[in-house]
């Protein structure tokens, strides 16, 4: 290893090619494998060979129809490389999906707009910057050449949403990330830069939102309810602006206490929503 390549990570695994050489494999089966992640590459070691994937040769397709039904991908990270496509998982590791987006964006310079909005609202002042990216413990990082510095908690993200645009000049893919920021407004971050980039920031991201929890059934009240407080209306204004009554209200609030979708303020009347919660008013409102 070079004097700043650092070992993230030596632990057995497994491997499945699904696309070798531009054709897709047509029986894959998964195989053991010896891994060694840093914050450079991916070693992967199997039947005395090895093959070295460096992360800035890696991008993560976004269409899940490259990896057939017939294969379990849980906790698997997919990885295009060139012509090939690959599912790596390790075996013990709690989260191998973050822990490898974590090693391949570790102190990468993205290009980042924030904040892009601002309560629903867009910042047109807002302009793209480059800006050095990294995950630490429970939040992550944005350095920019001013100084500034963004820091948020990554159970924080509520949506992630991929998107085309203009950047610096140029048609790119761009994730937009909402979060509330140290005020507790509604925020979204948006990302940008090279394919590399956007696949394995979606990725992470999505990833997050994800295992937060499982779906959540709720009732045409609730929903409401949900995409109010989302809107900016007062939890005290709540009957009214629903139509419904102040008890009900309040059985509706201890259900998304319940379910995660809001964090209490005070005792009884007064809820604000949470990342989850954020993420579920806007899946209501997508339905819409």
């Amino acid at each position: 290893m070079s004097g700043d390549e650092r070992k993230l990570l030596d632990a057995a695994g497994d491997i499945c090619y699904v696309v070798r050489d531009g054709q897709p494999v047509d029986q894959p089966s998964w195989s053991s494998s010896r891994l060694l992640l840093t914050n450079k590459r991916l070693v992967v070691a199997e039947n005395g060979s090895k093959r070295t994937i460096p992360h800035g040769k890696v991008t993560i397709p976004r269409d899940d129809s490259v990896v057939p039904d017939e294969i379990d991908a849980a906790g698997a990270v997919t990885l295009r490389i060139e012509s090939s496509v690959l599912l790596v998982t390790a075996t013990g590791e709690d989260d191998f999906v973050e822990t490898y987006c974590r090693a391949n964006l570790g102190g990468t310079v993205v290009l980042a707009k924030h904040p892009a909005v601002v309560g629903g609202v867009v910042q047109d002042e807002a302009a793209w910057e480059k800006a050095q990216f990294a995950l630490e413990e429970d939040v992550f990082r944005l350095r920019f050449p001013d100084g500034d510095q963004l820091t948020a908690e990554v159970e924080d993200v509520g949506t992630v949403e991929e998107r085309t645009g203009t950047v610096m000049g140029s048609q790119r893919d761009i994730v937009a990330v909402e979060h509330t920021d140290q005020d507790g407004r509604s925020v979204e971050t948006h990302f940008s830069g090279n394919t590399r980039h956007t696949t394995v920031l979606a990725t992470l991201f999505e990833h997050v939102v994800e295992r937060r929890g499982d779906d959540h059934e709720l009732s045409d009240t609730e929903s409401q309810v949900l995409m109010a407080l989302y809107s900016g209306v007062s939890p005290f204004e709540m009957a009214d602006f629903v139509g419904i009554s102040v008890e009900e209200v309040e059985e509706i609030y201890q259900h998304l206490l319940e379910i995660g979708a809001v964090d209490e303020v005070r005792t009884r009347t007064e809820v604000t929503l949470n990342a989850e919660g954020r993420n579920m008013a806007s899946e209501a409102m997508n339905e819409q």
